[in-house]
């Protein structure tokens, strides 16, 4: 048994009648890590973290979760925590009364540390107010506040950002990055590449219900991919000049053009782009910015789910939430 492992899926297949939600899935997950995992509607994303929670079974393969093998019965493995779908709350209860129910539900072992999760999520000023009231942001703190009260080594979370204003996220980020420098494992799902990116040591993509990378989020980037980047200097048409003179570059047009005059965008590898900076430099243009028009995660995403290449200038993809 590797005891470094929180997570050990080999060969796992799981369909609903005629559709296969899961095809051939192999997912190794260490301990102390925070995994992302992202994929385009019907990816089988919900399936997959479903199947961690014990909330579903496998069909076949092998699912390995903290060294403990899964039976063929519907269980939550000890140690294993989280929601899928948003957290189940009782609306007519206060924050605090939810997170008795559970507690009395799971035998009452965890009542005593109540009030030390509603602080860890900062809900301490809410904990009386019911959950009818809460935002959206709220009930994913509450639900996750739910998750930490059993002290999990293995926390698994759908869209935990979902609601949250910049201040929640941070706070919520700031809770998930202490829980793994302290030896949990959180498995996340996101439609948000930048929390992915902020968060996430490695991450899985899934596209119709097989994972096309698995692996460090630096690999992304390290990959031979092009990127168009948005590029702020003190001298517009100067930097076009050099741009368009430098190899492995191509100036590429965009309809924000007229409303962002003095943007350049530009499409290269990465290396490409440290010499157009380089170039720029000694022309004694001055760089003020520079930016990827989409991020490397993002730009993998759209490549591996065969979603169509997105012109620079014209924004970003709607976000999908992918199950």
């Amino acid at each position: 048994m590797d005891t470094l492992r929180a997570i050990r899926a080999r060969g796992i297949t799981k369909s609903f009648g005629d559709v296969v939600a899961l095809d051939g899935i192999d997912l190794d997950v260490s301990q102390g890590q925070i995994h992302g995992l992202v994929g385009p509607n019907g990816a089988g994303k919900t399936t997959l973290l479903g199947l961690l929670l014990g909330l579903a079974v496998a069909d076949g393969g092998s699912l390995e979760i903290l060294g403990t093998p899964l039976g063929r019965a519907l269980a939550a493995p000890d140690s294993v925590a989280g929601f899928v779908d948003g957290p189940g709350l009782y609306p007519s209860l206060t924050a605090r009364q939810n997170l008795a129910a559970l507690a009395a539900l799971r035998g009452g072992a965890q009542t005593a540390g109540i009030d030390a999760v509603l602080d860890q999520v900062g809900l301490t000023d809410v904990a009386d107010d019911r959950a009818r009231g809460f935002s959206l942001g709220m009930r994913q703190r509450l639900g996750l506040a739910a998750a930490l009260l059993t002290q999990p080594r293995l926390l698994v979370l759908d869209e935990p950002s979902n609601g949250l204003d910049p201040a929640g996220k941070r706070h919520v980020h700031g809770v998930l990055t202490r829980l793994a420098a302290e030896g949990t494992t959180v498995v996340l799902s996101s439609h948000r590449m930048d929390d992915l990116e902020a968060l996430c040591s490695e991450v899985t993509i899934l596209s119709t219900g097989r994972i096309v990378f698995t692996g460090p989020v630096d690999k992304l980037a390290a990959e031979n991919r092009e990127l168009d980047y948005r590029l702020i200097t003190s001298d517009a048409a100067g930097a076009r000049r050099v741009a368009a003179e430098a190899p492995g570059i191509r100036v590429v047009e965009n309809t924000a053009a007229r409303r962002d005059t003095e943007a350049l965008f530009v499409r290269a590898l990465v290396p490409a782009v440290d010499e157009l900076v380089v170039r720029l430099v000694q022309e004694g243009i001055a760089l003020r910015e520079l930016s990827p028009v989409v991020s490397p995660l993002e730009a993998a995403f759209l490549a591996l789910t065969d979603h169509p290449p997105l012109p620079a200038g014209r924004g970003r993809y709607p976000q999908e939430d992918g199950r």
